[in-house]
């Protein structure tokens, strides 16, 4: 399978056009009933709903941020802390110019590794990430990363295409993965296991064709005889892998 990370890190020419089409509502509405099943004014609803319910102050991660359709949620001047990440600088200079676009001077920009995250354990209190776990070499290390960042109570919100979610859409799953594109993913079941097993609680998925919305948050105490998200071998890590390298 070729190196997804790389693909998207050299800006790959679909995700140029992936940009274009997701900040586009009325095409990706087509797009995405063809080619998915799915319903895109879910995804803009769901980031929405997330950011609009933050109080003053907050702290966002949204990884990977993409050319920044998640911030429809935000309003200019709104007192959070929101920080974009992408493993691409291309998708970060695009993120930049919507955040332009919409009048917003709050965004941090962060060309980073979502399995390394240069970030300290619980530092925000959500994180997004929106069409991202099938564009990961590793969605099970890069979900319990996403959960060591999170604060006691924080919500991680998001989606994903999911494999097994019918014949039809498998064609596309597997051109996704020739070309690039898509690294292992996973099914509903592989999802909320992820989650789970990130030491993540109240786990929901709701399926719109082959894509899938999850929301989990993290304890608000740790639990007894649990130390903190799994790694992907199976055992707990004693300190946080962190680093400024940028490799998704």
């Amino acid at each position: 399978m070729p190196d997804v990370t790389e693909a998207w890190r050299a800006d790959h020419p679909w995700a140029g056009i992936y940009n274009f089409l997701i900040q586009r509502g009325t095409v990706s509405r087509g797009l995405g009933w063809l080619l998915w099943g799915t319903d895109i004014n879910t995804l803009y609803r769901t980031a929405e709903r997330a950011l609009a319910s933050l109080p003053a102050r907050a702290t966002v991660l949204d990884v990977p941020c993409g050319g920044g359709v998640a911030f429809r949620g935000l309003r200019p001047g709104q007192e959070v802390r929101y920080v974009a990440a992408d493993v691409s600088p291309a998708m970060l200079d695009r993120a930049r110019l919507e955040a332009s676009r919409r009048g917003l001077g709050q965004i941090e920009y962060v060309e980073a590794d979502v399995t390394a995250l240069p970030f300290e354990d619980e530092t925000f209190d959500l994180c997004l990430s929106f069409t991202g776990l099938h564009c990961f070499g590793d969605p099970a290390g890069a979900v319990s990363e996403m959960a060591r960042c999170l604060r006691r109570g924080g919500r991680l919100i998001g989606s994903s295409l999911l494999t097994g979610a019918g014949w039809r859409y498998e064609p596309l799953v597997l051109a996704g993965r020739i070309g690039g594109l898509m690294g292992p993913a996973g099914s509903e079941r592989d999802v909320r296991r992820w989650l789970v097993e990130a030491g993540l609680e109240r786990v929901t998925l709701e399926r719109s064709g082959a894509v899938g919305y999850f929301g989990a948050r993290r304890a608000r105490q740790a639990r007894r005889g649990r130390r903190g998200p799994v790694t992907p071998s199976g055992s707990r890590p004693t300190t946080s892998p962190r680093s400024g390298r940028s490799a998704r």
